[in-house]
């Protein structure tokens, strides 16, 4: 089990999943989206699993300029690539299994916990 969650130190959803992963004894890595981020690899397989590009964006950002670059941006990708602060947090990754946001039962459920 190689458990990936993607979020931000201050993501209040990011530190729930932490916790949930920690309290069953599970082992994860947290990487920051703001210092290192998600290789476009990594992103594209996410967004695949959930309906795309759009599907991966964050419609609540704080950071509405980004939000903006990248609604109006023809290339969305490598906008958002540039800017991963508007992706929905916690992106949780198994191997080829992913959820975003904060999804216990997803987790209990999706081998996340074997």
């Amino acid at each position: 089990m190689n458990i990936q969650i993607f979020g931000t130190k201050k993501c209040n959803d990011t530190k729930k999943a932490q916790r949930f992963f920690k309290e069953r004894g599970i082992k994860f890595q947290f990487i920051d989206i703001l210092d290192k981020g998600m290789s476009k690899g990594e992103f594209q397989s996410v967004a695949k699993a959930h309906g795309g590009i759009d599907g991966m964006i964050n419609p609540e950002c704080k950071d509405k300029d980004a939000l903006a670059r990248v609604n109006y941006m023809a290339d969305k990708l490598e906008t958002i690539l540039e800017n991963q602060q508007v992706i929905k947090t916690p992106v949780v990754r198994n191997g080829k299994a992913s959820t975003l946001g904060y999804a216990p039962d997803i987790w209990k459920k999706n081998n996340f916990l074997k």
